[in-house]
């Protein structure tokens, strides 16, 4: 059995976390698996939008604190491993907003610590209207640290601070609130909606979206005046594209676009 599974549904790839008996708990091996699966998506042209999803009763629970635990016996007192463990999580996180497609997390029973995350570091979050979101380490004397750094950049300091420090549970209509989720879906239909967002999205010019979101994540952290240089020499190489050129053309002819990745 695949820790974690892939399945392409058309210009979809939906990508589960398949260890439930561990709340698919960020492991070493779940880690590796994700890391390695989304440098293969990055050199595909077919896959357009990446959906990531948890099997069983939870989204994510974070890390495997059984496997961080077994470190504390080594010579060291598990210093080494611990650093190497958060070094390949932060590489991993990083990731997500430097993938050319859009990464969405459907989410359900619990995301919590480094589970909560990687739903902060998806560019869309979808969840369950059942689902609670934490970063509850300090409730065992672990502050989430490396959590925080994606949970700061989604919703504003204040909340994020009392999460961090309370230890309490929000649900899906507060997360959606405070900016953590973009929507909220009935438990029944969360992989049907999830999936929708996820064709609306391949269905764009894939080249387009790729641009967009790079061009998001770096105007983002400009000064206002640069960002809008930048911004404005991206939209010159966008608009030169010439599959660009024939959804322009589709537009005025009142027409459907005729697009190469098509």
């Amino acid at each position: 059995m695949a820790i974690l599974e892939r399945n392409d549904i058309g210009a979809v790839t939906r990508l589960t976390m398949n260890a439930p008996e561990r709340l698919n708990a960020l492991s070493d091996e779940m880690l590796a698996a994700l890391t390695n699966t989304l440098t293969e998506l990055r050199e595909t042209t077919t896959c357009r939008a990446i959906i990531i999803e948890g099997a069983g009763k939870a989204f994510c629970a974070g890390h495997d604190l059984k496997q961080m635990e077994a470190k504390r016996a080594e010579s060291d007192g598990g210093r080494a491993a611990w650093e190497d463990l958060f070094d390949r999580c932060a590489t991993f996180m990083q990731m997500i907003p430097a993938q050319p497609q859009p990464v969405i997390a459907q989410v359900h029973g619990i995301a919590t610590a480094a589970g909560c995350q990687l739903v902060a570091s998806c560019d869309l979050a979808v969840a369950a209207e059942s689902t609670r979101f934490g970063v509850n380490g300090v409730n065992i004397g672990l502050f989430c640290s490396t959590p925080m750094v994606a949970l700061s950049r989604n919703i504003s300091r204040k909340q994020a601070f009392e999460l961090l420090t309370t230890g309490d549970f929000i649900d899906a209509e507060r997360a959606r609130e405070l900016g953590l989720i973009n929507r909220v879906s009935d438990p029944d239909s969360l992989a049907d909606d999830t999936l929708a967002l996820a064709e609306q999205i391949a269905g764009k010019l894939g080249t387009a979206v790729k641009i967009g979101k790079q061009a998001f994540y770096k105007q983002i952290e400009m000064p206002l005046a640069q960002a809008y240089d930048y911004t404005g020499a991206v939209m010159v190489e966008n608009m030169a594209d010439r599959d660009t050129a024939e959804g322009v053309a589709a537009f005025i002819e009142k027409r459907a676009p005729n697009w190469d990745q098509d």
